[in-house]
């Protein structure tokens, strides 16, 4: 008797607001699915009964997201295809859907992504910001060290960065934001793809004052622009040339590097020649 062939989990995008931005591809998918997995059952047998779609539907969400992978992949296991959605949006995306993906993965179980709606990218294009290059953090970590680290991290962050965020915290971050990055361009996006949506290019100073004045409503998309190249290696080579030339010299000898490999670091960093260096260590 012949094994039993796995089926195929398939991550589907859902509209983040307008219903008109569902993929024909992503309702022939959920028509023909065994199982549909949604974050929230309610709001998912919603847009099931909007487009008149009757399958069985089982939650899966950020407080079961391990334990109910593993009934998932026994799904997948007997032959069933199952299709995953979140709210709104892509799943996986700052969402537990990256968990049965990846434990699919590791499975051998065929994983794919249905193209469609992202808040991110919406966000990103209407920005004005360059999008070139851009790095998505997702929801900033709520404890207080990993916080502080990410903000951190931030800083010399060159490309444009983007966040999201819930109407509770908006207020917060955007002070953590501006004691971290400084008084930068930001747009702040919300209620994507609906009737009232919004982007609003300011910077990260004006929009605390514009949000003590406005209550912040819906959830948010926030596109900050990156560091500036040039401002910070101009901050880089300030600090070298306030630390003792010697301390430098040894910074890099710790690392193995013989005097000489090291003066020619040295004077890198402090944007002059390896003959400045030589002379001043003589002196």
């Amino acid at each position: 008797m012949s094994e039993t062939k796995a089926g195929t989990l398939y991550l589907c995008a859902t509209p983040i607001g307008n219903l008109g931005d569902i993929t024909k591809r992503v309702l022939e998918t959920l028509e023909s699915a065994d199982l549909i997995a949604a974050e929230d059952t309610r709001n998912t047998l919603r847009l099931l009964n909007h487009f008149e779609i009757r399958k069985p539907l089982t939650s899966y969400h950020e407080y079961n997201k391990y334990d109910k992978a593993e009934v998932l992949l026994d799904h997948l296991r007997r032959g069933e295809n199952i299709a995953l959605v979140s709210d709104a949006g892509t799943p996986a995306i700052s969402d537990p859907g990256e968990v049965l993906a990846a434990r699919c993965i590791e499975e051998g179980i065929r994983v794919t992504s249905l193209p469609g709606a992202c808040a991110l990218i919406t966000a990103l294009t209407m920005s004005g910001m360059s999008a070139r290059r851009f790095c998505f953090e997702g929801f900033l970590p709520t404890e207080k060290k990993d916080h502080a680290h990410i903000l951190d991290q931030l800083k010399t962050e060159e490309r444009t960065i983007i966040l999201y965020e819930a109407p509770h915290r908006l207020r917060q971050t955007l002070k953590d934001l501006y004691m971290a990055l400084g008084d930068r361009k930001i747009t702040l996006c919300r209620e994507l793809t609906k009737l009232y949506e919004e982007a609003l290019p300011m910077t990260l100073g004006s929009a605390q004052d514009y949000y003590k004045e406005n209550e912040p409503r819906g959830e948010y998309v926030l596109v900050i622009e990156g560091a500036d190249r040039e401002a910070l290696e101009e901050e880089k080579k300030r600090s070298w040339d306030q630390m003792p030339l010697e301390d430098h010299m040894k910074l890099y000898e710790d690392q193995g590097m013989t005097r000489k490999e090291a003066m020619k670091k040295v004077a890198a960093d402090r944007g002059v020649s390896r003959r400045d260096i030589y002379q001043a260590l003589l002196s």
